[in-house]
């Protein structure tokens, strides 16, 4: 059985495979391929994007999402093997995954870290907990990935390039400014599916404490070597922009002070300077801009990035739509 839990455990064929049948969906919505299927939407986490599009996409298919919010709606729920429970969860991720894989076809999961400790929040429990005892395919809402995310990110990049081979095209994924130290994990996926598609990619942030997690890297380095085009890091940013085809911006934490965000403040709040604006992009060539919003204006890209032709951001947040009806139905299929 087949989760989708990063697109890194697919195949560069089942990827586009999916790419191909979300650009099937984006040209006729209405369809019939999850008649009778039912997948229930588990939020520990709010969401506006992927609830809607999660919801509106079963529909257009024939199928129903069930939304549940642990804590909410639904029983406060324990993942720990072993443990005394009587504290506030009721009912062990045991039970909950698999009396739900006897009601539906499909489960999905939106669970953020705790941003307390890297080093248990990389293990991804939550989502790997309902994969392991789910008997239906897991599909990733967000965790610390956000696939869902990447692939409507590459297909706005297709539409936009008017082909799928985006080879060659130079990609810059830039950390910038925001208040709060956020989940890396759209900058997680960007840079796994940028590496994937074979583009030369620019990881641009502050200081080397902003380098995202070594799996990640790792994962990135991985893709070249099998896909081609590059990867690097850097933190001078008139560099990193000139010339550049796609600028992807996002706020993430740096892992060293993960849980210990006061002691980062001071580096975050002298980098404001990151912000995407009118004189970035102008270095770059023709390039196109997006996020995978919500975005605060002129925190993170200027009113004039967001409302330039070149943003692009629009178009992903449709995409989402499209691209997670496809992976809804390619998991169905099993």
């Amino acid at each position: 059985m087949k989760h989708f839990l990063n697109t890194q455990d697919w195949t560069r064929a089942e990827l586009d495979a999916v790419l191909a049948q979300a650009a099937a969906f984006k040209r006729s919505k209405a369809g019939d391929q999850l008649k009778g299927k039912s997948i229930a939407l588990v939020f520990f986490n709010p969401s506006l994007r992927t609830r809607t599009s999660f919801e509106l996409g079963a529909f257009q298919l024939g199928g129903h999402a069930v939304v549940l919010q642990p804590g909410k709606d639904a029983w406060p729920i324990e993942f720990d093997v072993g443990t005394v429970m009587d504290g506030e969860a009721e009912e062990h991720i045991a039970e909950v995954a698999r009396v739900l894989s006897r009601y539906v076809d499909l489960v999905a999961v939106r669970a953020f870290p705790k941003f307390q400790d890297w080093s248990v929040d990389r293990k991804d429990r939550v989502l790997r907990a309902f994969a392991k005892y789910s008997t239906v395919p897991v599909i990733n809402l967000e965790t610390i990935t956000h696939p869902c995310q990447e692939l409507a990110h590459a297909m706005a990049l297709q539409e936009h390039f008017g082909t799928p081979d985006l080879r060659g095209k130079k990609f810059v994924l830039t950390w910038t400014y925001h208040p709060k130290p956020l989940n890396t994990a759209v900058a997680n996926s960007a840079l796994t599916i940028a590496t994937r598609m074979g583009m030369d990619v620019t990881l641009l942030c502050p200081t080397p404490e902003y380098a995202l997690d070594a799996r990640y890297l790792g994962w990135a380095r991985d893709n070249v070597a099998e896909s081609g085009g590059s990867f690097r890091m850097s933190h001078d940013i008139a560099e990193a922009y000139t010339g550049a085809d796609v600028v992807y911006a996002k706020s993430w934490g740096a892992i060293p002070y993960f849980g210990r965000w006061e002691q980062e403040k001071p580096i975050r709040d002298a980098h404001r300077h990151f912000i995407v604006d009118e004189a970035k992009m102008a270095l770059t060539n023709h390039g196109v801009f997006s996020h995978c919003l919500p975005l605060r204006r002129n925190v993170k890209a200027t009113d004039g990035v967001m409302d330039s032709p070149q943003c692009i951001a629009i178009e992903e947040a449709e995409n989402r739509l499209h691209v997670q009806k496809a992976v809804m139905v390619a998991l169905a299929r099993q």
